[in-house]
């Protein structure tokens, strides 16, 4: 059988299709003129197998309220089980539609008001909003830096914890940093809270994409896994972030009831018909193109590197994501400063790194998940005004 190949240099024009990442930069960045290396979807064409499903989906004709099937249960399933080893039950699922708003109901489930939850800075940013909103007080625990590898301070965790603290949240992968955390830093971490009596939130959206073994925390042992919640998503995976499905697992029955009553409490249970059958089809079909993916962002991670070797904007290679955390701390000048060469001068919009924490300053988060003819087009200035 002839092996697919598929298509990622292949420019699909974005704008004026309702997209954030182009048609929002003008509300974003206040201009429209730049190019948009910011939100973290990728520029590729969702697969063909997926868009199939959804084709096929839209031509019935009726878009009435959808369910969870045991078809789209056990892809989940067997996803964990074929790319992460990881053998979960159907029954420790709960669907819901988004991996945000999940974590904003596991803060109410798992915390009372006042409460402290542990976040490791530099972090994805909508979580600070999650915790204010529930008005929980945020405890950061700043992951160490050296030479723009990033790893977990667990001296300072333990210095941190009080009675007050009820939930520790995990990036895993982190992003922006990516790291894919190595089992021996993901059973310190986790022993921490064991004895503190700590739950757990771990994201693992960028799962997949990884460039090294990846291991879900509560695959780790019994005890792990009755303290923890992880999230997920096909959503970064295959580009199917808008269709707005996601799952939790947690194998804690105890533990999933609290969270699902809160689920049903804030109505976020009700998933897109086109988010399940997508989703569906990703996790049965999906393998050679995630594999060729991943082979596509290497390459592009390694042109972003050649791209920048002539200036002193420093990176750490990542172990996992599209997603390249950038340090301008060598440059004099201030952080608004570089936001400004960068906006106005390469004319690429970048995230800003304030935004993922205090530790974030003088770093961008920069998306290298577009076609490579694009990427170098769009960084070509950067030699100029760096």
């Amino acid at each position: 059988m002839e092996k697919i190949i598929y298509d990622f240099d292949e420019i699909i024009e974005r704008k004026n299709t309702q997209c954030a990442k182009y048609d929002g930069l003008e509300h974003y960045f206040g201009k429209s003129d730049v190019n948009p290396l910011w939100v973290a979807d990728m520029d590729f064409k969702t697969p063909p197998f997926v868009n199939d499903a959804i084709v096929q989906r839209a031509l019935h004709g009726v878009y009435g309220y959808g369910i969870i099937t045991p078809k789209l249960q056990n892809s989940v399933k067997n996803w964990m089980l074929k790319r992460h080893n990881w053998e979960i039950q159907t029954s420790s699922l709960s669907f819901l539609n988004g991996v945000v708003p999940a974590y904003s109901a596991a803060i109410e489930a798992f915390s009372d008001q006042g409460d402290e939850i542990i976040v490791q800075t530099p972090v994805y940013f909508p979580l600070f909003n999650c915790i204010k909103h529930n008005k929980r007080n945020v405890v950061y625990n700043p992951l160490k830096e050296e030479n723009g590898y990033y790893t977990m301070d667990l001296e300072d965790l333990k210095q941190k914890i009080t009675p007050k603290t009820k939930i520790l949240t995990l990036c895993s992968p982190h992003n922006p940093v990516g790291r894919v955390w190595d089992k021996e830093e993901l059973q310190a971490l986790a022993d921490i809270c064991l004895e503190h009596n700590i739950t757990i939130i771990s994201d693992e959206i960028h799962a997949d994409l990884v460039f090294k073994k990846f291991t879900p925390l509560a695959s780790l042992s019994k005890e792990i896994s009755n303290i923890t919640l992880t999230l997920n998503s096909a959503g970064k995976t295959f580009n199917i972030a808008g269709l707005n499905c996601a799952y939790a697992i947690c194998e804690n029955k105890k533990m999933k009831k609290t969270f699902d009553d809160v689920v049903k409490t804030r109505e976020i249970q009700s998933i897109n018909v086109f988010g399940t059958v997508a989703t569906q089809a990703a996790y049965e079909k999906g393998d050679i193109w995630l594999e060729q993916l991943l082979s596509y962002l290497k390459k592009n991670i390694e042109v972003t590197q050649k791209l920048l070797k002539s200036t002193q904007i420093k990176f750490c290679k990542p172990e996992a994501t599209y997603l390249i955390w950038l340090d301008f701390s060598c440059y004099e000048y201030t952080h608004l400063e570089i936001k400004e060469r960068l906006l106005n001068g390469v004319k690429i919009a970048l995230n800003d790194g304030t935004s993922f924490g205090k530790n974030g300053s003088k770093h961008f988060r920069l998306n290298v998940a577009l076609p490579s003819s694009h990427l170098n087009k769009y960084l070509k200035n950067i030699n100029t005004y760096f």
